[in-house]
């Protein structure tokens, strides 16, 4: 017991140690140090003194962990699975299956195999559920189960997986599977040039820029850039896909921190692709951090038309820190800022409320700042489209489907009992959409509302008030008022529910190349982009 713990209390004096020789803590040396002689030594009571038998490395990353979260969600520790899995979304190579894969508790789920690459090769399709890999169990594996799957270009894995109530098994060779940065770019009719940028690693830039020369190669006289669901990434590479619109030495963000060297400012290094050619960014509350910056950046310069909807709002910037035994922490080290001067962050995270939970900024709160052109735009609560459509932006109930993987598991069903050869004539009816409410009511879904929680702690005030009795009546009928509104509500998203729907249908026979494709002919951001450009005068109205 005594050498494990001694070989796992090294991990607080290093840490403590890379802390104390950063410029911004040293003012604070002896509370550092002081703090870190109490833990070092709090930490060997325990383990040495506690009742029952103690696990050193589950405390340790329980106190870091806990220590983090009081700070913000992108201030992260990472062990060694963690920083290369880092390291894949960054590069966009990794050796595995080549399938996105949901790591639960007790099995792996495929959500969608990529189209010729080992998985949907070895015919795992959307949906089937991995319970085993070579001989563990992944109910019983205590690490990211995920990283069971990957290894070596050409070594094979078993996987045994329950598909449709039958356990089935399946031999997977391992291929090295390259993540495009941009899954996908056509022409949506011979003017119009669409480029989907799903995330900002390393390659982001350059296969942006591929895209497109190629495009205009093809007639492109404007374009559609599809930032929605982006999550962001690289922010040098945020400053080079901006780049390939601005001219060089143009200003996109600068970065502000209490630690003088992260200071920077960030200007345009190189010749841009394109200075003229009119631009429409889509984007939506999945939209964040390096995707703000393109997209705040485009409109601070009047260069862009942003439809869809409000970003996410992450206006803070994280850099990894290596620890020691190749961990490394991932840490928020400033905020950034648009060239009008924006920071377009949410949610402040030092001042919480009573509960503890980070507060939004209020619109009340926002600050406006002028474009080049002296358009009015604001901070605080991520980037606002010039042209807002209700149809991006997620409602409450829908959001609730979704996170609740319901579209994902109609979707799954859909598949298995219908046969869909041509993409060209497949379309939802009212009957799917009627099947799919039959689906959630047999999967027991339940939505509860902000004003229904607040009611329920309403209730329980007034219970020990002992003034239930007094609004019972009044509580009643509020509670079947907000059920009829929860009934409706689903008819109500009926468009939006139907578009996510059909999409991830789509992508289950025809992968996402037809999804993309599916989204040119039906997509409603599309569309409207589409009739933008269509016309000059629109277009240049937005801009002034």
């Amino acid at each position: 017991m005594k050498k494990l713990l001694t070989k796992k209390i090294v991990i607080p004096i290093f840490i403590g140690v890379l802390f104390i020789t950063g410029s911004a803590f040293k003012n604070d040396f002896f509370e550092i140090a002081k703090q870190i002689e109490i833990f070092t030594t709090l930490f060997k009571e325990v383990n040495m003194n506690y009742v029952d038998e103690t696990n050193p490395a589950d405390l340790m990353d329980t106190a870091i962990k806990s220590m983090l979260q009081d700070l913000d969600p992108y201030t992260n520790f990472y062990n060694e699975q963690d920083v290369e899995a880092s390291r894949i979304n960054n590069t966009g190579d990794y050796t595995g299956i080549g399938a996105s894969v949901l790591t639960l508790k007790d099995k792996l789920v495929i959500i969608e195999p990529y189209k010729g690459f080992p998985a949907d090769k070895a015919g795992l399709k959307a949906g089937d559920e991995i319970i085993k890999v070579d001989n563990t169990v992944v109910a019983d594996f205590s690490d990211d189960a995920g990283n069971l799957l990957q290894g070596t270009a050409g070594t094979t894995v078993d996987v045994t997986y329950i598909r449709q109530g039958k356990t089935e098994t399946a031999t997977i060779k391992r291929e090295a599977v390259e993540i495009h940065a941009v899954p996908h770019y056509s022409m949506i009719d011979d003017k119009t040039g669409y480029v989907v940028l799903r995330k900002f690693n390393e390659k982001a830039s350059s296969e942006t820029i591929k895209a497109i020369r190629d495009l205009k190669s093809q007639g492109a006289k404007q374009i559609v850039l599809d930032l929605r669901g982006n999550l962001g990434g690289l922010l040098n590479e945020a400053v080079n896909v901006t780049n390939i619109f601005v001219p060089q030495n143009q200003l996109v963000v600068t970065t502000k921190s209490k630690v003088d060297k992260y200071n920077k400012t960030y200007y345009t290094q190189k010749e841009p692709i394109d200075t003229e050619i009119p631009v429409v960014v889509l984007i939506d509350g999945r939209s964040a951090s390096a995707s703000e910056i393109v997209a705040g950046a485009l409109q601070d310069l009047d260069r862009a038309v942003v439809v869809g909807a409000r970003s996410f709002g992450k206006g803070l910037v994280q850099r990894p820190k290596p620890l020691v035994y190749g961990t490394q922490l991932k840490i928020t080290i400033s905020r950034y800022y648009t060239p009008s001067g924006r920071c377009i962050q949410a949610l402040d995270y030092w001042n919480r409320d009573e509960l503890g939970k980070a507060t939004r900024v209020q619109t009340e709160n926002y600050t406006a700042f002028k474009t080049k052109r002296g358009r009015t735009v604001y901070d605080g609560g991520g980037i606002q489209p010039d042209v807002e459509l209700g149809i991006t932006k997620l409602s409450p109930i829908t959001s609730a489907i979704v996170n609740e993987n319901l579209i994902f598991d109609f979707a799954t069903e859909y598949y298995y009992s219908h046969q869909v050869t041509d993409l060209k004539t497949f379309e939802l009816t009212d009957a799917d959409f009627n099947a799919f409410k039959t689906f959630l009511k047999s999967n027991n879904f339940t939505f509860e509302t902000k004003t229904e929680k607040a009611f329920d702690d309403a209730l329980l005030v007034a219970k020990e008030e002992a003034l239930n009795s007094v609004i019972d009546t009044q509580y009643n009928t509020l509670l079947k008022a907000l059920n009829t509104y929860k009934t409706e509500a689903i008819d109500a998203n009926k468009t939006q529910l139907m578009g996510l729907l059909a999409e991830e249908i789509v992508k289950r026979y025809f992968y996402r190349e037809g999804m993309y494709t599916y989204y040119i002919a039906h997509n409603t951001e599309i569309k409207k982009s589409t009739e933008i450009l269509k016309n000059p005068s629109t277009y240049l109205g937005y801009l002034q």
